[in-house]
């Protein structure tokens, strides 16, 4: 159906509050004249659903389970990562005004506005979907928008361990360490898949605790029978309103958790979480943006200082609470994998630092000069009824 003709038949459509079935897209075609046959009007129908209550030309990736990101550039540029890194596709959007008015849409479908006020949103979709969209004069190029798409259901590790995520021997490493209930991070770059990992690893997590999870925007979902999900807000319209993610941090400690996960670390709210591991709440755990295991000391650094907290008591309560980091990268065809697991430890001056316990060397998950002290520290963890 021509981009025209779609969009005046949707017109008639939303002015008679119809939805776009087949006896009414049929009966708008007639009004403008118009007659298809039975495959070009089952066609026309997807294609009204998709810009009506989907993502429009793209919906075709979004309903695709291999893909994990949709990135729109504009009108001219669809991208999607299918789990080797970003592919540009042949999907294109008719205009400017159409991207905008589907970054309008799905901003509205979560209660959310986009406009010159408002110049950016990220939010969840009702599917579950990560939601970022950025329009002009923000977007220099034209209306920008980031679709994240979530599955039904976790991976579990043994799905991770199939898709060279995870080796053998790292995943029954992980395994130890929840079971142990050592405190970790896991670390990497955007789209390394460490959201992925995180709620895998979740699930291992026996029964008998109380998760309590805090995001920015709800993206963890373990498989899990008692798990508690908690969501910041944004300030509204006159900037009141606003709940942070440390706000929530400083509840969970007064829901009785036996873990308290932070989704992602990227804020003042790093304060909150490591003074929750130094008070007793073992097995902790989330995600933090860096380039390697070894650089997350660093990184803590900075958001510690972003919250007005010193490097000394920084190094006191990341080396005291943190156990273990565990990072991901892009592996060979540009996979995402565990390339490494670091064993946390204080210096003899008293600053945090990360060692490597294990590696994935050439293919091989292989031990490392600090994987004696990791094992000691399970050990000594371990619960015998865990």
């Amino acid at each position: 159906m021509r981009v025209d003709l779609r969009e005046r038949v949707r017109t008639r459509l939303v002015a008679a509050s119809q939805e776009a079935t087949v006896t009414n897209v049929a009966s708008a075609l007639r009004a403008e004249g118009v007659v298809l046959g039975d495959d070009a009007l089952r066609d026309a129908v997807h294609s009204l659903n998709d810009h009506m209550h989907g993502a429009g030309p793209v919906q075709v990736l979004l309903n695709d389970p291999v893909v994990t990101d949709v990135l729109i550039n504009g009108a001219t540029e669809v991208w999607c990562d299918r789990g080797a890194g970003l592919e540009r596709t042949e999907l294109r959007f008719s205009s400017e005004q159409e991207v905008r008015r589907l970054a309008q849409r799905l901003a509205a479908s979560v209660g959310r506005r986009i406009d010159e006020a408002a110049p950016f949103v990220d939010a969840r979709l009702p599917d579950g979907s990560r939601l970022h969209c950025i329009i002009p004069p923000i977007a220099v190029g034209g209306t920008t928008i980031s679709l994240r798409t979530s599955r039904t259901r976790p991976f579990t590790v043994d799905e991770l361990i199939n898709a060279g995520t995870l080796s053998q021997g790292a995943a029954d490493l992980l395994r130890e360490m929840i079971d142990a209930q050592l405190a970790f991070l896991i670390s990497g770059s955007t789209g390394s898949g460490k959201t992925t990992l995180l709620n895998a690893l979740l699930g291992l997590v026996t029964p008998r605790h109380r998760i309590v999870i805090i995001e920015d925007s709800s993206e963890l979902d373990p498989a899990h029978p008692h798990v508690v999900r908690l969501q910041s807000r944004p300030a509204n319209a006159e900037g009141m309103g606003a709940i942070a993610l440390r706000d929530l941090v400083r509840q969970s400690l007064r829901m009785r958790p036996d873990r308290v996960v932070v989704g992602e670390v990227r804020g003042v709210e790093v304060v909150e979480l490591l003074t929750a591991l130094n008070t007793g709440h073992e097995g902790g755990c989330g995600t933090v943006h860096a380039n390697s295991a070894a650089d997350v000391p660093a990184r803590l650094e900075a958001l510690g200082l972003m919250a007005g907290l010193d490097r000394q008591a920084l190094h006191a309560l990341a080396g005291a609470g943190l156990d273990a980091i565990v990072h991901l990268g892009r592996g060979a065809g540009n996979t995402r994998q565990v390339q490494s697991v670091h064993i946390c430890q204080r210096a003899a001056g008293g600053e945090f630092m990360t060692l490597p316990a294990w590696s994935l060397e050439g293919g091989v998950w292989t031990e490392k000069g600090s994987a004696r002290a990791l094992s000691d520290l399970i050990d000594a963890r371990r619960s015998p009824t865990a």
